[in-house]
């Protein structure tokens, strides 16, 4: 009898997975399809932003060596496009142009008052910290751009699959009424079916919340760079204003040179 169930079951699995897929009902065919979908898309997106977050680490580094080395913010400002790749970048460029053409204004108010006021100088600075905040906030943004797809990936991807198994479970036990059997032979294949689906939302899932954790931490870290790196600007700012206060320093051949 065992003998006789064992090969009936053996018969029915031959072919393995694609078999039971093929064999499949629409329902279940439809869940896989959605599953195979987020799969994609969120193997896209780990690749992108695995991608784009190591070049932004290593332009960072590069970029932020460079500032230590070379504390002229006009020169620097000429090489910073090499660092295309690092989020710190854009914001060096918003805060530079905001200082340079709030000097250039203050310079032309108070040009032939002896130089610049304190308070002038203060409102500067209060002006470039809030441009670089503002740059900063923005490039934190796109820092974790996508990374809501593999949340959503790692969270909905296991019910849609255990919806699909539940599904192929009353189709199971349903052909089982039908058959009038509860034998191995007859419950096996359609359990098998059914867990297909759970197989294929574990698949999409596991992946998508280990890359989510690695990458969201990843930005997180770019995050507090470009944080700090809003100190450093500001600090050398408000050094270079400080030592800017003669118009005549502070403007040379028609433009701030700082």
């Amino acid at each position: 009898m065992l003998t006789t169930l064992a090969a009936a079951t053996a018969a029915e699995f031959q072919g393995g997975v694609l078999q039971l897929v093929s064999e499949s009902g629409t329902i279940v065919k439809m869940v896989l399809l959605v599953l195979l979908g987020f799969s994609v898309l969120a193997w896209a997106v780990i690749i992108e932003r695995w991608r784009s977050l190591k070049r932004a680490e290593t332009t960072s580094a590069a970029f932020l060596h460079d500032l230590e080395t070379e504390r002229r913010l006009t020169d620097l400002a000429h090489r910073a496009d090499r660092y295309s790749g690092s989020p710190l970048v854009p914001v060096f460029h918003a805060g530079f142009r905001e200082m340079t053409g709030a000097i250039s204004e203050a310079v032309t108010r108070y040009r032939g008052a002896g130089g610049m006021p304190e308070r002038e100088r203060e409102r500067i600075v209060e002006r470039v910290r809030r441009r670089l905040e503002e740059s900063a906030a923005a490039e934190s943004d796109q820092l974790d751009r996508h990374l809501g797809v593999l949340a959503t990936t790692g969270s909905v991807t296991p019910f849609i699959g255990l919806f699909g198994t539940v599904w192929g479970i009353m189709n199971a036990f349903q052909g089982i009424g039908v058959a009038g059997s509860a034998s191995l032979a007859a419950v096996a294949p359609g359990i098998s079916e059914a867990l297909v689906t759970t197989a294929a939302g574990l698949a999409a899932a596991i992946p998508a919340v280990v890359a989510y954790n690695i990458l969201l931490a990843r930005a997180r870290r770019l995050g507090g760079r470009l944080d700090r790196f809003v100190l450093t600007f500001q600090s050398l700012a408000e050094q270079q204003i400080e030592a800017g206060r003669s118009a005549a320093a502070a403007v040379e051949a028609g433009g701030v040179r700082l």
